[in-house]
């Protein structure tokens, strides 16, 4: 899981801020449920991206008529798609 491996590596580093950033990622997860056009369009068709403030994370993510699916949470650096 996203979160479980952000929070283990973040946590090797600067133990204080692995939960820091995982408590802004989930609370983006939930503000997501309540607005979930919020993000930008993705560069992947059909997917949304969120930038999260203050952390280099981004929440792939994907809406559907009812459903809120995450498909990742990644570091900015990494290539995507």
């Amino acid at each position: 899981d996203d979160l479980g491996n952000i929070r283990a590596y973040i946590t090797e580093s600067d133990p204080s801020s692995a939960a820091s950033i995982a408590n802004k990622i989930l609370s983006s997860v939930t503000m997501l449920n309540e607005t979930p056009h919020r993000g930008r369009p993705g560069r992947v068709p059909g997917t949304r991206e969120l930038i999260l403030p203050g952390t280099p994370y981004i929440i792939i993510y994907r809406v559907s008529s009812d459903t809120l699916q995450i498909i990742a949470v990644l570091h900015s650096s990494l290539n995507w798609p």
